[in-house]
């Protein structure tokens, strides 16, 4: 079968990969290998965890469901899989004088997908990460001997300060180097000391250092001697398609809050229902990176550094209301088996909020957690409350933020594609289907690949939502019924209130009795 252009770019090309271990660097590596499969070698770096080789953490990715059409169909591609033990932010990537030398002299296309995503982590280790580790990276691909293409993988979330959010990098008044420095001699404490300081207005240090590593990669962008990109998604969710709809691996994000929800463990979320939902599916964003890094990589080089906002197309973008709206019901359709009944609710209302999340997450949390201590059993619930709360708090900024991405460099690329590309490296998001069925298979994917909950156990779990839906109402029932009763004494009303449905009742019975004597006086009548 011929080749079309995107799989004609990557043939023989070897390609060095980092956070490969990730959610998009896992996607990355099954795409290349399963959909550019002329590919020579790809080189992934790989960090020391859990006392396992990097082969070993390799071994570990033919387990995962979204390796399966891969290992049915292509099995030996796996072979061409090549990990070096590393870590992004020590000098030389911390890797051995071999490979080292292995990565320069046969590397062609760079992917730097390794970051730092937490939204909390302390100041000090975002800078490591996200600009030591990008100036490492860059350093190391300058070194090539062959590159083509260097990929710099950052976030449409960078610049909240601007209202639109255009394909250019934006500048700062803080230089990357200086963190950079500050963070090679000064210690953690006195890095958090300062760290409110030089945030100023940014939400938390995850954006904060992703706008400075682009600054990084822009100083040293140069179309002829050293070809890079940056490419910036929104929030990347569940697999449309591939390898698996509904592949996810982990319940950051959107599937973690819908998860939750469906627990019956968050019952408000701080959301504006008229915003728009900015995410975009992980392979529809992987689709669009290997197509767009071969579209660069053969044109005329442009003087500017290119940038690309990985968002979905304008016409494809929903409400968070709407969302909610779907979520609620294929939650009741696909249940979870949760601790209590699902009856979430968003609201843009700080006071409302801050409400319903003491009555209904904090209360509850605590007396559970008492009960279990009656038992003698192990506390959970305060804990799994003050960790939702974290992420909360750290996801308002986006959930409450309005954002105008453009991304003509990104979605005018789908014009571009032939009908065979379009159709294997699939990134148009007005083809991505129905939003409603996309929701469907990201709230099942998680629920199998996350939590290890099998379709098979939804009889039950539906059986049990029945029950706890009881449960819930007569709850529901009780609570108003003491929040009103406390009300009434408090303000002095009982007493009135109780002669007004005396008095109620008496006329009531007064009017049932006139009734009957007039009826029985129609009757002797006649």
């Amino acid at each position: 079968m011929k080749l079309n252009s995107v799989q004609e770019f990557y043939k023989d090309k070897t390609i060095f990969i980092t956070g490969g271990s990730g959610f998009m660097g896992k996607v990355l590596i099954e795409k290349l290998l399963y959909s550019c499969s002329d590919v020579k070698e790809l080189i992934i770096l790989m960090r020391p965890k859990k006392g396992k080789t990097a082969q070993q953490r390799v071994d570990d990715f033919a387990k995962l469901p979204m390796f399966k059409r891969l290992l049915d169909e292509k099995p030996e591609m796996m072979l061409k899989i090549f990990p070096v033990w590393g870590e992004i932010t020590q000098q030389n990537l911390g890797l051995s004088e071999e490979h080292l030398e292995r990565v320069i002299q046969k590397s062609q296309i760079v992917f730097h997908f390794a970051a730092s995503l937490k939204l909390e982590a302390t100041l000090r280790h975002n800078v490591l990460m996200n600009l030591t580790g990008t100036q490492n990276v860059m350093k190391i691909a300058k070194q090539m001997k062959n590159l083509v293409q260097m990929v710099h993988l950052s976030t449409a979330f960078c610049c909240e300060d601007i209202e639109i959010l255009e394909e250019r990098v934006y500048d700062h008044p803080h230089s990357p180097h200086d963190l950079i420095r500050c963070a090679e001699w000064m210690s953690d404490e006195a890095m958090a000391a300062i760290q409110n300081d030089i945030l100023g207005s940014q939400p938390n240090t995850y954006t904060y250092t992703k706008r400075l590593s682009e600054i990084l990669v822009r100083e040293q962008y140069d179309s002829e001697k050293f070809p890079i990109i940056i490419v910036r998604p929104s929030i990347v969710s569940p697999a449309f398609r591939e390898p698996l709809p509904g592949w996810v691996d982990s319940l950051n994000g959107p599937p973690g809050i819908f998860y939750a929800a469906g627990m019956g463990v968050l019952r408000s979320m701080l959301i504006d229902p008229e915003g728009m939902i900015e995410g975009i599916p992980v392979d529809a964003c992987i689709n669009g990176i290997l197509t767009l890094t071969k579209h660069v990589a053969t044109e005329k080089r442009s003087k500017e550094i290119p940038v690309f906002n990985a968002t979905i197309h304008e016409s494809r973008r929903i409400s968070n209301g709407r969302m909610f709206k779907y979520a609620k019901e294929l939650g009741n359709m696909y249940p979870v088996t949760g601790l209590w009944y699902p009856d979430g609710s968003i609201t843009e209302s700080v006071y409302i909020h801050k409400l319903k999340t003491f009555f209904f997450q904090w209360i509850p949390a605590y007396f559970i957690d008492f009960l279990l201590l009656c038992f003698g059993q192990k506390r959970f619930m305060v804990y799994v409350q003050k960790r939702i709360q974290i992420g909360l708090q750290v996801l308002q900024f986006f959930t409450m933020h309005k954002w105008n991405f453009k991304s003509e460099n990104f979605n005018g690329l789908t014009a571009l594609q032939t009908p065979d590309e379009a159709e294997m490296f699939l990134f148009d998001s007005r083809n991505t289907g129905d939003e409603k069925e996309y929701l469907k298979n990201s709230l099942l994917g998680a629920r199998q690949y996350c939590v290890k909950d099998p379709l098979s156990t939804l009889p039950r779990a539906r059986l049990i939502l029945k029950i706890q839906y009881v449960v819930h109402i007569f709850c529901k029932f009780m609570f108003w019924y003491f929040v009103i009763s406390f009300l009434l004494r408090a303000t002095g009303l009982m007493e009135p209130v109780h002669e007004f449905i005396t008095s109620l009742k008496q006329s009531v019975h007064g009017y049932n009795s006139s009734s009957s004597i007039v009826g029985l006086v129609g009757l002797n009548t006649l």
